[in-house]
């Protein structure tokens, strides 16, 4: 009886836990096209964050559809995921939304409707390994910039791949891995710490 009783409680504390872990995220300060980062938990995680000094390795922007939010992100293909499924993917669970200060808010339904037809022809294509500016493929500090190119906002300067730090192994490994001994550093990139540290950005929400 007593072993049964033990784990009955340990099949409710597991409930219990799980149902913490999923509770759903406050949205009540969300906007349409709020830009959110975080740490991601990807291979190349640390190479990114290593080579851009910061920790925010991942980014997407947030649309609300039939009530519930998600983030249109590019993974692997370029989707759409629901927010709380988002944010469980990432390191500790932990975010930071941004938002354009001329717009607090929120973007006006022009600016949005731009944003969302630039988006649909970037829907469903493959992640962007090799950091490329190319629309062939996409990857996710990318994707945003050039969705907000298209509503007019140009949210920072589009670095080299030259501007970062590339002496650490961990990132000299990833580089040959991707490229071998032919490391394009003159190819245009954009990082999510660069999108993040943007002047037309402040912070709205962060857990």
């Amino acid at each position: 009886m007593k072993k049964l009783f033990l784990l009955l409680l340990i099949f409710v504390l597991i409930s219990c836990k799980n149902e913490t872990n999923s509770s759903p995220v406050n949205t009540t300060e969300l906007h349409n096209g709020d830009i959110i980062f975080q740490t991601s938990l990807s291979s190349q995680s640390q190479a990114i964050q290593l080579a851009t000094k910061s920790i925010y390795s991942h980014c997407g922007i947030i649309y609300k559809d039939n009530g519930a939010f998600y983030v249109f992100e590019a993974i692997q293909p370029v989707q759409k995921t629901p927010l709380n499924k988002w944010i469980a993917r990432g390191k500790d669970n932990f975010y930071i939304v941004k938002r354009l200060k001329e717009f607090k808010d929120g973007l006006p339904e022009e600016k949005l409707t731009l944003m969302k037809t630039a988006g649909e022809t970037m829907n469903g294509k493959n992640y962007d390994l090799y950091f490329e500016w190319s629309d062939d493929r996409i990857y996710c500090s990318e994707l945003i910039w050039k969705i907000y190119k298209k509503a007019g906002v140009e949210l920072s300067a589009p670095e080299e791949l030259k501007d970062f730090d590339l002496t650490n192994p961990a990132v000299k490994q990833k580089l040959k891995e991707r490229y071998g001994s032919n490391i394009p550093l003159h190819e245009k990139v954009v990082s999510p710490t660069a999108l993040f540290n943007s002047s037309l950005l402040y912070t709205v929400n962060t857990n």
